[in-house]
């Protein structure tokens, strides 16, 4: 397998920026911890960027988890609505993920993990190369419907929870379909981060390797 220099925002050597935007209570950080395990598998080299509004309460939690050194988890107190520091001014996100990959010469990914939000957050592209929003079944099987910004436009939307579907009277399979169409077939994933079976994450993984690693494509 040929040696792959990861590109950054402008086509620069370094660590590709992922960000991971949705709602609150959508399980974004719940995927992080989902994804940590297949990141190691795979020797994908990784740090985070958590967003809370005055805490660092996502951060601790990661710090916490044993996945990943605490070392390489920094968070960004936003003191504001989330999607002001990844979107309007990204100024602190930007020098939260500058000095991971100083301090992290050999990383392959930076997660930038916004503070919960509403459909309409979106991050700029300043900040990062590629973007995924995470919605749930929770929340209600309009919600691709709404057609939010977030929705419409993010790399990948995740579908999160599927595993409550039956509890919470929403069908797995038609809010699928229907943000695939909403979408025009753009990239959803529908997944189940937490509980004894384990779905989609390994696909998600697959696709943040394939789309900004290139690995995987024939030399």
């Amino acid at each position: 397998m040929n040696q792959f220099i990861p590109l950054s925002k402008n086509n620069n050597p370094g660590p590709a920026r992922i960000g991971i935007g949705g709602p609150v209570g959508s399980g974004k950080t719940a995927l992080i911890e989902a994804m940590m395990p297949v990141f190691k598998a795979r020797a994908i080299e990784v740090a985070v960027v958590t967003n809370d509004l005055v805490t660092k309460e996502d951060a601790r939690r990661l710090q916490a988890s044993g996945l990943i050194d605490p070392d390489r988890v920094s968070a960004v107190e936003a003191g504001a609505c989330p999607h002001t520091v990844i979107r309007e001014d990204p100024t602190l996100n930007i020098a939260a993920a500058d000095d991971l990959e100083a301090r992290f010469p050999g990383l392959d990914l930076i997660l930038i993990e916004s503070g919960g939000d509403n459909l309409a957050s979106t991050f700029s592209l300043d900040l990062v190369d590629w973007w995924m929003f995470v919605i749930d079944v929770g929340q209600g099987d309009d919600i691709p419907r709404k057609r939010g910004p977030g929705i419409l436009q993010c790399d990948l939307l995740v579908i999160n929870k599927l595993d409550l579907a039956p509890h919470v009277f929403v069908d797995a399979d038609k809010i699928l379909i229907e943000a695939r169409e909403i979408r025009a077939k753009a990239p959803v994933i529908g997944c189940c981060c937490k509980g004894a079976r384990i779905t989609g994450v390994d696909e998600i993984v697959d696709m943040l390797a394939r789309e900004l690693l290139f690995r995987g494509v024939a030399s």
